[in-house]
């Protein structure tokens, strides 16, 4: 498949960062000091358009992609990026409404530019746009797993919920907690990173949704879901060849943080070089 490669000499000053950051080697420079695709080089190529990202002057296209339709690259204030971590909160409150179609399109055009393992862009995300879709999967989850819970053990995924069998057997919705959204990020079963890559791109996706003002939580509950109710794959429109890795539930919060938090460190170790 052609990827493309398009240069306007008139723009191209020959600086050669295109071919110095291209990490397959797949450009060279022709006999006139104009990047080309090198031998093979157009299949070695992983399509990550660092080549059109990096050119000063707008020289280059690939893969039909026009520089004049990149956004510019901004500076960006490192304060308020680490102020957006800190005030990251897992959200289990949720207003009852639906977030707008507006907002939903940002996330989703967001998902876009997660990064993935070898550039594998084959990431599937599902997710149910009203509460109307949620409560029908919510009615469906705790009303199969309230009966299964009567009179399974708690073997397997189902250990998760042995502290919630009562709340659960009432139909109280610790799963979803009553949230209006769910996004649920799968992977091809053949991909590179195919355990990483989804939750990379949630994580992406939680920062985002909470600079918007969207609360998320992380769904281990509805994670163990898709393991005890296979159906849960086909409802969410899941294709055989890939797997549901990660749940995320996300709405406007019906609750208002106003500080951060103060967690005790993570351990931080130095490699010992001695040993090499």
């Amino acid at each position: 498949m052609s990827k493309n490669l398009v240069i306007n000499k008139e723009k191209c000053i020959s600086c050669g960062l295109c071919i110095k950051d291209c990490i397959s080697n797949a450009l060279e420079f022709d006999e006139n000091k104009t990047p080309k695709f090198a031998k093979s080089g157009e299949n070695r190529c992983i399509e990550c358009q660092h080549c059109l990202s990096i050119c000063p002057t707008g020289a280059l296209s690939i893969l039909d992609k026009l520089p004049e339709n990149s956004n510019p690259i901004e500076e960006q204030n490192p304060d308020a990026i680490l102020n957006t971590i800190k005030s990251r909160r897992s959200t289990r409150l949720f207003k009852n409404e639906n977030i707008s179609p507006e907002l939903m399109d940002e996330l989703k055009s967001a998902l876009n530019y997660v990064p993935t393992g070898c550039n594998d862009h084959n990431l599937l995300f599902s997710i149910t746009e009203t509460r109307e879709e949620t409560n029908k999967i919510r009615e469906y989850v705790i009303t199969n797993l309230s009966r299964a819970l009567r009179f399974l053990p708690f073997a397997g995924p189902a250990k998760k919920f042995k502290h919630y069998k009562k709340l659960l057997i009432n139909k109280v919705d610790v799963i979803y907690r009553n949230a209006p959204h769910i996004i649920v990020a799968a992977s091809p079963k053949n991909a590179p990173c195919k355990n990483i890559d989804p939750n990379i791109a949630l994580s992406y996706f939680e920062l985002y949704a909470n600079s918007l003002g969207i609360g998320t939580c992380w769904c281990g509950f509805g994670q163990a879901c898709f393991k005890i109710f296979p159906k849960l794959k086909k409802i969410f429109n899941i294709p055989k060849d890939y797997e549901p890795v990660y749940v995320m539930l996300f709405g406007l919060p019906d609750v208002k943080y106003t500080r951060t938090t103060q967690p005790e460190p993570y351990k931080f170790v130095k490699p010992d070089t001695s040993l090499i």
